[in-house]
Formats: C-alpha cells, structure tokens, sequence
C-alpha cells in the first residue's frame, strides 16, 4: 500500500514568533493541498482519506527552500512557496515556508529525507 504525507520546511533563520510560523505552515499546508485537489486528485484523495499526514522540517534558507521546491516540482509534486505579506513581522515577500504534497510518501522523503523535524 502507498503511503501519502504532506512536508512543509519552515525557514529557521528567520526570527518568527510563534503565532507566525504557525500561520505561515497553515498557508503552506493549504495552497498545497488546494494544488494537489486541482492537479493530482488521486493522491488529494488518498493522503486526505488516510488522515491528512504532515510533517513540518528545518530548512536552512530561502535558498535551500526554493532548491528543495524545484526538485519537487522537477518530481511532478504539488508545491507551494509562501511569501510573506509584510503586515506584521516580516518584510513584504519574504519568503517563509514551502509544502510538498500531498504525495507518495516514498518520493517526497528522496526530497526531504535528510531534513530535521522543527
């Protein structure tokens, strides 16, 4: 049986608090599953029908993050990169978090494997 998740990989050298990370995992996770619904319904599907799994990982920079949502992108996997929309903490477009998947759990960890959980 295929295993489906979702990992969103937050940012950790910006300084959020913690009511923004939070929020901005939210949107990641959403527009996400939102892409996937629209794109990949059979893995939207599966991964909600199996409880929705997510983990959230460290990712060292922006660079880092958008390097990690090309190759999910390069792997056909639904992705989305959260950019910041400067009312409170953070300058306009920062960018923050992205999400992968929901998917095959097997080829977002050849992605996200060597990530630590935040």
């Amino acid at each position: 049986m295929i295993e489906y998740k979702q990992v969103i990989v937050v940012r950790t050298d910006l300084e959020m608090s913690k009511g923004k990370l939070a929020v901005q995992v939210a949107h990641a996770s959403v527009i996400a599953a939102f892409k996937a619904y629209h794109e990949r319904r059979e893995w939207f599907n599966a991964w909600w029908s199996s409880g929705q799994k997510k983990i959230v990982l460290r990712g060292k920079n922006m660079d880092e993050l958008l390097k990690l949502a090309r190759k999910a992108e390069n792997k056909g996997l639904p992705v989305a990169i959260v950019r910041d929309a400067g009312l409170t903490e953070l300058e306009p477009g920062t960018l923050t978090t992205i999400a992968i998947g929901p998917g095959p759990s097997s080829k977002i960890d050849e992605i996200t494997g060597a990530l630590k959980l935040l």
